[in-house]
């Protein structure tokens, strides 16, 4: 009966999350206290072992690094140079914005580039005067595409990396690099082709941008100094992460300190802690609690299982029923729980006499991380340029984000099984 209760008040939660008729924030909050108040979670696990500390931590620490350093003028600067590469061509600054993002989710991970590129792209839009939301949208889907590549690009690989040794930086970058860079070739020529009717620039708005020097915005060269210095530090840090064996939250979080602390006669603290997305805090930690709720009645172990037993161990359909299972439910609960449920069980696989495992993790990740463009709350970054857009007065509703995210994430998981077929499972019989 528990079960069942469970799975009302997530339906409940998530259509009303849909229909955008109440802040998502209260409704995946209101969600996640229905759990408690009925049972079905209790306080201690919901708070030590649902909700991700570590995903709130350093979406906290990366807002505050990014908060400090836009009072400096950096992405002012960024946004205007790159616009003039381009010579303001609304659908080129489109392919340049997004291979950023991409390759800088790849090399960081996908939650702090897209807090690095969403000012960017606001300030370039407000100057063109278009829409930001094409862009936006590009944001998250290469944000997502991108991640899939590495080890640190997305929390589900950060997991499987941890639960299994052998697959390293370099494992991840070798294995999923290649059909990574082929889906985000496929996706972001799609995308360019569906806006390039509505992306139009007026010829004096791009002669207007050509005259503007992009120094002029670099007023506070103190404040410029402390926060490169300080972003530098923390993107090396993430970088070097598997080699320094300090997680990347602690990294994170030590960056934002130390900026705090470098320019605290520059902007006070308290006006820091004011220009916080604390409605995206609180959303995840709602959505954390009403997909714990889930996982504690055992629904998402079921679903795990349920795989296993329909397969029969044979490998190549157990990898892309994986690929398949993982990518459409991580379009509508956060990736990270069904990873967490998933690695025991793929783990379980030796005891069948499986001795190469690979391809179920190959396929698992990306599942998981390629899902997260299905909807708007599948993956942490698509929440946060949600929160971002909703801000800035530019919000793109549940709905909108469908009509891209979902053929996005079709394209995605054929390509995929392709590749997984064809790279790992032929051989298998």
């Amino acid at each position: 009966m528990e079960w069942m209760l469970a799975l009302v008040i997530f339906v409940v939660s998530y259509v009303l999350i849909i229909t955008e008729k109440i802040n998502r924030a209260l409704v995946a909050c209101l969600g996640g206290t229905l759990m408690l108040l009925t049972g079905v979670l209790n306080l201690d696990n919901a708070f030590l072992r649902h909700i991700d500390w570590h995903t709130i931590v350093l979406l906290l620490s990366m807002m505050i690094l990014v908060s400090i350093t836009s009072k400096s003028g950096l992405f002012e600067y960024i946004a205007i140079s790159l616009a003039k590469l381009v010579k303001g061509r609304p659908i080129p600054l489109l392919i340049v914005i997004s291979t950023l993002t991409a390759v800088g989710s790849a090399m960081l991970n996908n939650v702090t580039t897209v807090l690095l590129i969403v000012p960017i792209v606001l300030t370039l839009t407000n100057m063109l005067k278009i829409t930001a939301i094409p862009y936006l949208l590009s944001v998250i889907l290469a944000s997502n595409i991108g991640g899939t590549a590495t080890l640190i690009g997305d929390p589900p690989n950060l997991m499987i990396g941890q639960a299994v040794s052998h697959l390293n930086f370099n494992a991840f970058l070798i294995h999923l690099g290649p059909v990574v860079i082929f889906i985000y070739v496929i996706v972001i020529t799609g995308v360019s082709m569906l806006y390039r009717k509505r992306l139009r620039v007026e010829d004096h708005e791009r002669i207007n941008l050509m005259k503007v020097n992009p120094s002029r915005y670099l007023t506070r060269k103190s404040l410029l100094f402390k926060s490169c210095t300080v972003l530098i530090l923390t993107t090396l840090g993430f970088v070097l992460q598997p080699l320094l064996h300090v997680e990347l939250t602690s990294i994170a979080m030590a960056g934002a300190v130390l900026l705090m602390l470098l320019t605290n006669d520059h902007d006070a603290t308290e006006e820091v802690f004011q220009t916080i997305e604390w409605v995206t805090i609180f959303f995840f930690v709602g959505l954390f609690m009403l997909v714990g709720g889930l996982k504690e009645v055992g629904l998402i172990d079921e679903i795990a299982k349920s795989i296993i037993y329909y397969t029969e161990g044979d490998v190549p359909k157990t990898s892309l029923l994986i690929l398949w299972t993982s990518g459409i439910i991580s379009g509508f609960v956060d990736n990270i729980p069904f990873v967490a449920a998933m690695i025991p069980v793929i783990l379980e696989f030796q005891e069948y006499g499986m001795t190469n495992l690979d391809p179920l993790w190959w396929a698992l990740a990306l599942g998981a991380c390629l899902g997260g463009n299905g909807t708007i709350i599948g993956a942490s970054s698509n929440v946060i340029v949600a929160g971002l857009a909703m801000k800035a007065k530019q919000p793109f509703t549940y709905v909108d984000f469908l009509k891209v995210g979902v053929p996005t994430a079709l394209i995605s998981f054929i390509i995929s099984s392709f590749y997984l077929y064809f790279r790992y499972l032929i051989n298998f019989h």
